[in-house]
């Protein structure tokens, strides 16, 4: 934790922030980490109970496709935060393992609530693909899929004989946050659909739509100023 603190009051006064300043800045961050955190479970909540669940197999399309991309995309990378992140305490390690695990519940989520809207489709017979966020969806599962295989390459660097890991460490980071924020956008393209506006309209459905956005900011953050030019140096 100190040296957490050390290398964040040095960035605070290299970019000329008084002291006062810099405290009011760290715990800005730190709000907008917790913030993140309650914003991603609570939507998650939110989506469940508004979908009903075992009242059709639509149902569970909503509440699997939360668990994976609001809930645990967001928790696998909001952990290697080190401003408001409950596994702080946890060491490099440790959180690599949890990152695996939390995106294996991401892939395993996905694909159960990609089988439910398929099955949906197929039991109403309505056509496939023709929104805008089925389309930007399938987008987002694939990119998923890569960034998958590209973690694999991070754990098995020697195995697979990879030379440059920090070049490929930084390949996974941007691909990442353009994964999260495909995540984002198919979220938000989902409650402009008729089975969201059917229940929420007006001033309360554009607070839905801004509520994804939130951690997306946050996430995009620290990748872009803590992560990414750590990585460029490194090259």
């Amino acid at each position: 934790l100190i040296g957490v603190f050390s290398v964040h009051l040095d960035r605070g006064l290299d970019e000329g922030l008084g002291m006062s300043d810099f405290w009011l800045y760290a715990w800005l961050r730190r709000t907008a980490v917790i913030a993140a955190h309650v914003l991603s479970l609570g939507f998650t909540i939110f989506m469940s109970l508004l979908s009903r669940p075992g009242t059709s197999l639509f149902s569970w399309h909503p509440i699997c496709m939360s668990v994976a991309f609001c809930l645990c995309m967001t928790e696998g990378i909001l952990l290697f935060s080190s401003e408001g992140s409950p596994f702080c305490f946890q060491s490099t390690k440790g959180k690599v393992r949890l990152h695996w695990v939390l995106q294996a519940v991401v892939v395993m989520s996905s694909v159960t609530g990609l089988a439910f809207i398929v099955a949906s489709k197929n039991l109403s017979e309505r056509p496939h693909l023709v929104s805008w966020h089925s389309l930007v969806g399938v987008g987002t599962m694939v990119a998923t899929g890569c960034q998958v295989l590209c973690g694999v390459c991070l754990l098995f660097p020697k195995l697979l004989k990879i030379t440059s890991v920090a070049r490929l460490k930084l390949y996974h980071a941007t691909c990442g946050l353009v994964t999260y924020l495909l995540a984002t956008t198919t979220v938000v393209l989902g409650m402009c659909s008729d089975w969201f506006q059917a229940t929420f309209k007006g001033v309360i459905w554009y607070v839905f739509v801004l509520l994804p956005l939130f951690p997306a900011l946050v996430v995009m953050n620290q990748i872009t100023n803590g992560y990414l030019p750590k990585k460029k140096v490194q090259m």
